[in-house]
């Protein structure tokens, strides 16, 4: 039997394990695990995220906290400006510096109003997610179960045709099988295919004359730009 003939045999017995793959792939309890799965590790950076926040935001608080007393603090002098008036002190030197007082103490009143509002959304969305989290993290072990439960019925098919394609490939060249590997691995399929009119019947790249000579000896050759393997019957 051919090499050719092999290799569309081993092709054909492993379309059949490339769709139990995709099945395995594409079914609902491996969508909801591995959901699941990276919901948690993206939900624990955010969670981390939102915690250095809520620091950054309570230090923040406290610098203009402090601020605010200080400038609440320096107001008081100003409650004995009649003493400084009568003391021959100018009135609206004194008027000034206490109007631009009181303007620094509204700014930054309001500062702290905003932050304050900042740190109540930081900690609700810590809250909600932390919550979701803990949600998850029971539900995690069942869908873990569940999906490898599932390859389990699956496991068994997969074995039976992984050794029927042992002994298909027991007749193939071992450099060529370890190329179509390559490719299978790279999610190129079907890997072998047939030449029509001179071309890649999957790409449509024509054929140089080099490999137009060695498909006509009939020898598989490589397409230049989709990689597959191409065949002459």
């Amino acid at each position: 039997m051919s090499q050719i003939t092999q290799l569309l045999n081993y092709q054909k017995k492993d379309s059949e394990l490339l769709a139990l793959e995709e099945e395995i792939y594409n079914s609902e309890e491996r969508k909801k695990y591995i959901q699941t799965q990276n919901f948690l590790k993206k939900a624990s950076e955010k969670l981390d995220q939102l915690e250095g926040k809520s620091q950054e935001l309570a230090g923040l608080f406290d610098r203009l906290t402090a601020k605010y007393e200080e400038i609440s603090e320096t107001l008081k002098d100003y409650e004995h400006i009649d003493e400084l008036v009568e003391s021959g002190a100018d009135i609206s030197f004194y008027q000034r510096s206490a109007q631009q007082l009181t303007d620094s103490l509204k700014s930054l009143k309001a500062e702290v109003n905003n932050l304050i509002a900042a740190a109540k959304e930081t900690q609700d969305e810590y809250l909600a997610l932390k919550k979701k989290v803990i949600a998850s993290q029971k539900l995690y072990p069942d869908l873990r179960k569940a999906y490898q439960d599932y390859k389990n019925t699956r496991q068994a098919a997969a074995d039976a045709i992984a050794e029927e394609l042992k002994t298909i490939a027991a007749d193939i060249d071992e450099e060529v099988l370890k190329k179509y590997k390559a490719k299978r691995a790279e999610r190129i399929f079907p890997i072998l295919c047939e030449i029509r009119s001179e071309r890649c019947s999957k790409c449509g790249m024509e054929l140089s004359l080099a490999d137009k000579e060695t498909v006509s000896a009939g020898r598989v050759v490589e397409c230049e730009n989709c990689h597959r393997f191409l065949y002459k019957v």
